[in-house]
């Protein structure tokens, strides 16, 4: 009786496949500007924060014997035509800043997408109402339809908010719906609908998720373009009033002394261009990490 003998053959250990998610972050970390971009963000989030904690004098706290002193060892940034600390002024304003630029990009998120996947996915008058509102909202300059906004509604940050949610809602809906048009001809989609899936589980659970990536990439850059918008609009008296720290009504409040005391718009200026400068950055990292199309 023979014996056969059977050799193992050693299997060749297999390559872990990597994730979109973990390859995106691989091709955002290679980015140096993009990196550079996320750790100005990080600042401005930690200063936000932070900011009654390290900022070191209050916010309106005014000492008219201080009024437009220069930058010095006691005051880093200077102080305003009331005294009081640019500095504990700028750091309080990221908060403000930060909050708007975040909250209206929500905001407009949550109504552009909804309304996009329904055009996209219904289509026929469905798509052609909607698509028709969004042209109409996008042949108005985003500026002065946000300053019609603010008007009707009244001026205040709240309303500043709201508007600039409003006229990015276009932007997002459109994204969305031609992300749609093209995944609901997928395979996946045609078998989900095949055995009878619901169109709400169908948009929720299997289109939405294939479409967020660009919704992310132009989620960062709509922060840093909301955040000139709050500017603008705190600039000409519309957005945040007196005596709340926001850069864009320091910058209002400080134009008459532009000559005497130029330190009082020059570092609320530098807050705004650095915060849209670093989400700016990160967001074109983004665009190259998420986007096929970019990577070599």
């Amino acid at each position: 009786m023979s014996e056969t003998v059977t050799q193992q053959i050693p299997r060749e250990p297999e390559e872990k496949v990597a994730g979109p998610w973990r390859e995106a972050w691989t091709g955002f970390r290679k980015s140096k500007a993009a990196l550079f971009g996320a750790v100005i963000v990080l600042m401005f989030v930690l200063l936000a924060f932070a900011g009654p904690l390290i900022a070191p004098e209050g916010i309106n706290e005014q000492d008219m014997s201080k009024r437009l002193m220069a930058p010095s060892a006691e005051h880093w940034f200077g102080t305003d035509d009331f005294g009081r600390d640019i500095l504990s002024r700028v750091i309080h304003g990221a908060r403000i800043s930060l909050w708007v630029g975040f909250f209206s990009v929500i905001g407009s998120v949550i109504v552009g997408s909804l309304l996009g996947i329904i055009a996209g996915y219904y289509g026929r008058w469905v798509d052609t109402i909607i698509s028709r509102l969004f042209d109409i909202m996008l042949a108005f300059p985003s500026i002065l339809l946000a300053i019609a906004i603010v008007s009707v509604l009244g001026p205040s940050l709240q309303n500043a908010l709201i508007a600039i949610a409003v006229i990015n809602v276009p932007n997002f809906g459109r994204l969305i719906r031609s992300r749609v048009l093209s995944i609901k001809q997928d395979e996946y989609i045609m078998a989900a609908k095949g055995i009878g899936m619901k169109d709400t589980r169908i948009l929720f659970s299997h289109i939405l998720p294939n479409s967020m990536a660009p919704v992310i990439v132009q989620g960062t850059l709509a922060v840093a373009t909301a955040i000139l918008e709050a500017a603008a609009l705190g600039f000409l008296g519309l957005g945040a009033q007196a005596p709340a720290p926001e850069w864009g009504k320091m910058l209002s409040d400080a134009r008459n002394y532009l000559r005497d005391a130029p330190w009082t718009m020059i570092f609320p200026g530098l807050a705004i261009m650095l915060t849209v400068l670093g989400f700016n950055l990160m967001g074109d990292g983004l665009r190259d990490a998420l986007d096929p199309k970019m990577k070599s």
